[in-house]
């Protein structure tokens, strides 16, 4: 049996939770607050298999802590994910997952994915206005 580690989005514990129960609405040990609730995970090399396994589509912000555009669009970034029960958010920091960032050849950032089972369905480079971000999405997904 396979495990991820998802870290919660509100009080940042690191929860270990089965692959196969990650579309079971996973609590957080430590607040007892659901992880996969509207706020994006964070994205490792440790879970970023298990997280491409669901059957939700999964939406990927691929992003650094220096890039102003990143820091722009990570508001918009959040509001869409809360907004999206039916799909996965995920960010990627690509200073902190390197190996990550090679994987999927990140050249400029910040850059959005959305996989399908499994399997890249769309990408865009560059940040977008809410409006055309929930466009996007919406013709991705």
């Amino acid at each position: 049996m396979s495990t991820l580690t998802l870290r919660c989005p509100h009080c940042h514990t690191a929860n270990r939770i089965p692959a196969e129960r990650i579309t079971d609405q996973p609590k957080c040990g430590a607040c007892k607050s659901s992880v996969l609730t509207g706020k994006p995970l964070e994205g490792t090399v440790n879970n970023m298999d298990a997280l491409l396994a669901s059957d939700k589509p999964v939406v990927i912000d691929f992003w650094a802590p220096w890039c102003g555009p990143c820091q722009g669009f990570a508001p918009v970034f959040e509001a869409t994910a809360a907004q999206h029960e039916n799909a996965i958010f995920v960010k990627v920091n690509t200073e902190d997952q390197q190996a990550l960032a090679a994987k999927y050849r990140i050249r400029s950032i910040p850059t959005i994915m959305v996989f399908k089972d499994g399997k890249l369905a769309q990408q865009i480079n560059g940040a977008l206005p809410q409006s055309d971000f929930n466009n996007w999405l919406e013709q991705a997904k």
